[in-house]
């Protein structure tokens, strides 16, 4: 099983999302979501049916949960979120993402090919069935109604005791077992507890992955947090400060292109809509082929600025 991801390139057209659940805290489209992305529990999704791709030209990764092809190649999702493979950004405080932790869940995700290649160079994302309303950074969210303060925040990082014996397990368990060591694991979601997610991949052999299951919580320690954040003293700030977001010229024959151009400050990423997508920078070339009101959406850890401009395509 695993949740699954697509590699796309520069041609990948982006497309509208339709949300369904959680717009409010979700990255607005487009995003290049190809019509045939795979979704999580394929081939008859369900659960959090998400949908992962990876930009590798841009370096952008594009997440989605309780993803669905829609009508004219779009797509529904629950909630979508954006990041930048470029910079280290922290979601909006409270806000969740395509994972109840408000983390990007690919970066988590055992893949075979590092296993192969003998190294894992990241925490590892699990889920635990008892977590806390509360969470410590990167991550941005929680999903319990739970006030215990011995059950688990979102984002809590567990790595394997150095003195755990992994003498007895196969060579390519000892991969992952020397990432839990070194890395170690980062609490994502609600789900089976100390449940380690990865990508499905024909190579793996299920088996041999399943003697990993004989670790236990106790098997590792839970690493110092320096700030848990609840309803009682989330962190407060101000919303990116968009000076200007401008098109010129603002008036163009059809088949002619135009300049974008903004400033910003305070954000951690930016987006255009529509037929845009993530950017960086502070301009950027379009072609519109009719008339059309681009809209940017400025992001930080304090929440989410816009701004539009107009363009007259005669």
């Amino acid at each position: 099983m695993g949740i699954p991801y697509v590699v796309v390139g520069r041609g990948q057209p982006p497309v509208s999302i339709n949300f369904t659940a959680y717009g409010n805290e979700s990255d607005p489209g487009p995003m290049p979501i190809p019509a045939n992305a795979p979704i999580e529990g394929d081939p008859n999704p369900s659960g959090d049916q998400h949908v992962l791709v990876i930009d590798q030209n841009q370096c952008w990764i594009y997440e989605l949960y309780l993803a669905s092809p829609a009508s004219a190649g779009a797509w529904n999702a629950g909630s979508a979120a954006v990041w930048d493979m470029l910079s280290n950004e922290q979601r909006p405080y409270s806000w969740t993402s395509a994972d109840a932790a408000g983390l990007p869940i690919f970066p988590g995700l055992l893949r075979y090919d590092e296993v192969a290649a003998g190294s894992i160079r990241h925490a590892i994302r699990f889920t635990l069935q008892h977590t806390r309303a509360a969470f410590t950074p990167p991550a941005s969210h929680w999903a319990a109604n739970s006030t215990d303060p011995n059950a688990a925040p979102m984002g809590m990082r567990m790595r394997l005791k150095a003195s755990f014996d992994i003498s007895g397990f196969s060579q390519k368990n000892l991969v992952i077992l020397q990432a839990l060591k070194k890395y170690g694991i980062i609490l994502a979601d609600n789900g089976s507890s100390m449940y380690l997610s990865g990508a499905p991949d024909d190579r793996w052999d299920n088996s041999d992955l399943h003697n990993l299951s004989t670790l236990q919580a106790s098997d590792f320690d839970v690493i110092q947090m320096n700030s848990v954040y609840t309803s009682a003293n989330l962190p407060k700030g101000n919303p990116p400060q968009i000076a200007s977001f401008t098109a010129s010229p603002t008036s163009i024959a059809a088949g002619e292109a135009l300049t974008l151009n903004w400033s910003v400050s305070g954000a951690s990423y930016l987006i255009i809509s529509p037929d845009v997508a993530a950017v960086r920078g502070s301009s950027l070339s379009v072609k519109p082929s009719e008339t059309t009101t681009y809209t940017l959406y400025a992001t930080g850890p304090f929440g989410r600025s816009q701004a539009t401009a107009t363009v007259t395509v005669r």
